[in-house]
């Protein structure tokens, strides 16, 4: 399996492909900056930051067209940026509830459910919350 890399990208390009991939431009209203995945010198993903307030939380965007992206390598870089970097003490996300596949990796990452937003989405689709707090990340460094 060839590595997948993670790289920042300070041109704001990944974050619009991610958001109109997703048909969510919130996260673009705000200041935002964005990891892109790379497999073989090909994008095969991105996670959009945003909404970051500073020693508290952040909101995660992440579309994907490659199921290899979810290496534990690029899981240690994201959420150590995310909780290490940033000093963060959770990470929130959005997860569509029809979108079944997103929502067993978040849950299998450790993300916890915490709400519904009914008929959240633009197409009438309810949105599930989800959050992870730095002590439950099993993808950081102990000390």
């Amino acid at each position: 399996m060839d590595e997948v890399e993670v790289i920042y990208d300070g041109s704001g390009a990944a974050a619009v492909w991610v958001c109109r991939s997703l048909n969510d431009f919130s996260p673009l209203s705000g200041r935002c900056f964005t990891f892109v995945f790379r497999r073989r010198r090909k994008i095969i993903g991105a996670l959009v930051f945003s909404g970051w307030r500073p020693n508290l939380d952040v909101w995660w965007s992440i579309y994907t067209t490659d199921r290899h992206w979810c290496t534990v390598k690029v899981l240690k870089t994201i959420f150590a940026a995310a909780f290490e970097t940033l000093n963060c003490r959770r990470i929130n996300l959005l997860v569509s509830l029809n979108n079944l596949r997103s929502l067993s990796l978040v849950s299998r990452l450790g993300f916890r459910k915490e709400g519904v937003l009914r008929a959240y989405r633009e197409d009438g689709q309810d949105a599930c919350v989800f959050g992870m707090l730095k002590s439950e990340c099993k993808f950081l460094r102990r000390k």
